[in-house]
């Protein structure tokens, strides 16, 4: 059986042939994490949420017979070795962090919530009295500060 008769050609494939797919899809996505960490598809920032996007859509296509496979997986681990070089990058150079990932935004100093700061990044009163709870501060005029990190957390310091 050729390889084109075991995995079908895209655009028609048969049930069975996606159930390969799907299978060689997922045992390629687990090396993947393996190679290039957890982080890769594990945090929030912007450029984690971008890749997971592009590597969850170029891996559907080639599930579905939309794309051919093999190209499919050559992009994809292409895309995922050029974040793993980028995230090293970010790592040396601050410069380039900020840049890919964006700035942390105070929400909260001194016990004063910034409402303007707030509302630009539409972070409600609700939002920075959950993170608070989480973090352990019971009351809204407990917070000392507040910030909106890179990752879309809000992380929150009570009083002394």
């Amino acid at each position: 059986m050729s390889w084109t008769e075991l995995i079908g050609h895209e655009g028609d494939i048969l049930w069975w042939q996606m159930s390969i797919r799907a299978v060689l899809i997922f045992i390629f996505g687990l090396v993947l994490i393996r190679l290039f960490g957890r982080r890769a598809f594990g945090k929030q920032n912007p450029l984690d949420i971008v890749v997971a996007i592009i590597v969850g859509s170029s891996l559907s296509r080639a599930l579905t017979g939309n794309a051919p496979f093999i190209p499919t997986i050559i992009a994809t681990a292409v895309l995922v070795w050029f974040f793993w070089i980028l995230e090293h990058a970010v790592a040396r150079w601050h410069w380039l962090g900020r840049l890919a990932k964006g700035d942390p935004v105070w929400l909260a100093r001194d016990h004063r919530l910034d409402r303007s700061a707030m509302k630009r990044w539409g972070v409600t009163e609700g939002d920075v009295c959950e993170a608070a709870r989480n973090s352990g501060v019971a009351e809204l005029d407990a917070i000392r500060e507040a910030v909106l990190e890179r990752s879309g957390k809000i992380s929150t310091l009570g009083r002394k």
